[in-house]
């Protein structure tokens, strides 16, 4: 079955950081265009952040520019989300998401077009 894995949440005071990862046994992830996605409860499952596959362009929630980075290492294949100055608001289920297409130059910003998911990581931000 192909399934993503997430890691690297838990419980952070604000102002803090966690380093997300994302990996899968089954797929190659630099042939997928990866997204971050997040969702609080009793709200809808948002972007935070996704890389395509060519040149590895980015885009980012609007709420977490110039705090959050995602990056690939295709070596390891791996998916980090490098999360700093982390806010209360941040609190949520992160999920990582992959649509396939070794030559995506975009990434989608919406949740159809990723067909393969995580579980999950619960990220809390609180003092």
């Amino acid at each position: 079955q192909l399934q993503l894995v997430e890691s690297g949440g838990g419980l952070v005071q604000p102002g803090g950081s966690l380093r997300l990862s994302c990996t899968a046994s089954a797929l190659t992830l630099r042939n997928y265009a990866i997204g971050w996605f997040r969702q609080a409860p009793g709200k809808e499952r948002e972007l935070v952040s996704c890389i395509s596959t060519m040149n590895a362009t980015t885009d980012y929630n609007d709420s977490v520019k110039g705090r959050f980075t995602i990056s690939r290492d295709n070596a390891k294949n791996m998916v980090y989300l490098q999360m700093n100055t982390l806010k209360p608001e941040d609190t949520a289920v992160y999920y990582c998401a992959a649509e396939w297409g070794p030559s995506l130059s975009y990434c989608a910003v919406s949740l159809t077009p990723y067909d393969v998911w995580g579980q999950g990581t619960q990220v809390t931000v609180s003092s």
